[in-house]
């Protein structure tokens, strides 16, 4: 029986043991006190990137907004100086500029270049020294 006793004391006493190190440890404590600030800082991070996809989003629906706005004042500019001012040279016209097609023509005709890999004139690197 005194061995029963002595195997159930040394039972408690290591339950006790684990539980005095693990919740006296003080390296555990500040080891759980930055495993939860890190998931609250990427709680906050995640948060503040949604909080960045919505204003981008939002900035970018408004800037949408405002082009199209701008092309519609435009296209009545142009169409009300041409009913207005019919005998006006186009030249002196200042809504003659139709949007969209001066765009498109520009980037018909690089799309057809390839790309320079030089720049225009010597840039003082390797230039003669005589034009120095």
């Amino acid at each position: 029986m005194t061995w029963e006793y002595a195997l159930i004391g040394l039972i408690i006493g290591f339950i006790v043991g684990a539980l005095a190190v693990r919740f006296g440890s003080s390296k555990l404590r500040q080891q759980n006190a930055l495993q939860a600030e890190l998931e609250k800082n990427r709680a906050e991070l995640e948060e503040y990137r949604k909080e960045l996809v919505s204003h981008f989003a939002r900035s970018a629906e408004l800037l949408d907004n405002m082009a199209r706005d701008y092309r519609q004042l435009y296209q009545h500019m142009a169409k009300s100086s041409n009913e207005l001012m019919p005998n006006m040279p186009v030249q002196d016209n200042p809504f003659n500029y139709h949007l969209g097609e001066s765009n498109t023509k520009t980037q018909k005709v690089t799309a057809n270049m390839p790309p320079r890999d030089y720049s225009e004139g010597a840039s003082g690197l390797l230039r003669p020294t005589q034009d120095k």
